[in-house]
């Protein structure tokens, strides 16, 4: 008797459990560094900011210099510029000072230039400030010595920035995690070829290709390969010599032209390959001439979804990246859901606009794993727990695209 499919979180345990992180580092200057996984945890060897410098245009001065009541006239004894030093502050006097320039010594507040009237060589001070008022603090961001930047961070903008702003003009990374694929099929036409009745265009092709290159990784395109077991054998063979992780589209089912699951038998062996979502059931896992083996749905839809849910996460762990779950959020359903299927299911969705209370989500209205225009309309996908209707007003879990580069 065959075992029951997978749940998809069993599924997805076993890959992760499976996916050993690849060796190799190389560094890369800091403004090439985007998208890559660093390597190796990252220390500022400085403080940020490295003096106490004003946070906005106006005077510095000494509060016990000021008025407890009305206003203080004070004469301007200096001008410090950001990029430039002051002297030390002479009591009775205030500094003209811009935003990011360092407080000279002495001064203890930042009275912003709105709060002030210039007059000649002097200033006047309307009110009074209290200690530490508009000035930021050597260090309060960063300290020396501290950790910047973790090992296992896929580096974002803001990352680079980050490691900028302590001087990183490089950053150690993972190499590139070499990925072969290919696609089987003798219906499957490339585009830019005529399209003889009964076949189709591959667009499995460029979709896993195209997000492959979105998660760095190093595309080995092998193509199209024919219903046929032992070509299907000496392309999955090539695909193992060549790569760090063999992924197919199709093949991987029970009909009598699926030759995939056959052809990795030979060379090694599926851990499993039924799971009970949809769309997307026939997911392969498993091992090809020691290199880990990846067999997505034919399906288009199947093939994105599947993606989303597995492989992603499997490449990623594999480049060393521990965070590898999406970020989810909790929307209203502006549809009725009434037929669920006995497996969990992920709708393509996107949020309503203009809706009123805020924070609504609706389905395409064809769900088919075909309906590859429903993945371009859609923002995101519900996630429908097995078994469960959801009616308009319900609570659902909502997995944005944006969560899946």
């Amino acid at each position: 008797m065959n075992a029951p499919p997978l749940s998809v979180d069993e599924a997805l345990d076993r890959l992760l459990a499976a996916a050993a992180p690849i060796a190799g580092v190389e560094t890369v200057p800091t403004l090439s560094a985007l998208g890559r996984v660093l390597a190796v945890s990252q220390v500022s060897a400085i403080a940020v900011p490295p003096l106490d410098n004003s946070a906005m245009d106006g005077y510095a001065v000494r509060v016990a210099d000021l008025a407890v009541e009305g206003d203080t006239r004070l004469p301007v004894s200096q001008r410090v510029l950001a990029g430039t030093l002051g002297q030390p502050l002479v009591p009775g006097t205030a500094a003209r000072i811009f935003t990011g320039a360092p407080v000279p010594p002495g001064a203890d507040a930042v009275v912003m230039q709105e709060q002030t009237t210039a007059e000649g060589d002097s200033v006047v001070i309307h009110g009074r400030v209290a200690p530490g008022t508009s000035i930021r603090r050597a260090g309060e961001d960063i300290a020396a010595g501290a950790t910047v930047l973790t090992a296992g961070t896929r580096l974002a903008p803001q990352h680079l920035g980050l490691a900028a702003s302590v001087g990183l003009a490089s950053l150690p990374v993972v190499r590139r995690l070499r990925v072969a694929t290919f696609f089987t099929g003798d219906e499957l036409v490339n585009p830019g070829e005529p399209l003889p009745a009964g076949k189709i265009y591959n667009s499995n092709r460029y979709t896993v290709n195209a997000l492959l290159a979105g998660l760095g990784c190093e595309v080995i395109d092998l193509g199209t390969v024919a219903d046929d077991l032992e070509t299907t054998v000496r392309v999955l063979a090539a695909a193992a010599e060549q790569a760090d992780v063999v992924l197919t589209s199709g093949g991987v089912s029970v009909g009598e032209a699926d030759f995939v699951k056959a052809a990795v038998g030979r060379l090694g062996h599926l851990d499993l390959w039924r799971i009970a979502v949809k769309p997307g059931k026939p997911l392969a896992f498993g091992e090809v001439a020691g290199k880990p083996f990846l067999g997505l749905p034919g399906n288009p839809v199947s093939v994105f979804v599947t993606w989303c849910l597995f492989a992603r996460p499997f490449l990623l762990r594999l480049q060393g990246v521990m965070e590898v779950m999406p970020k989810a959020c909790w929307l209203q359903a502006d549809f009725d859901w009434l037929r669920p299927d006995k497996r969990r299911e992920f709708l393509r969705a996107r949020r309503v606009a203009d809706t009123d209370p805020p924070g609504r989500v609706e389905i395409h209205p064809h769900q088919g794993s075909g309906v590859l225009t429903s993945t371009v309309w859609a923002e995101g996908l519900v996630d429908v727990p097995a078994a469960t209707p959801i009616r308009r007003g319900d609570w659902v879990r909502f997995i944005p695209f944006a969560e899946l580069r």
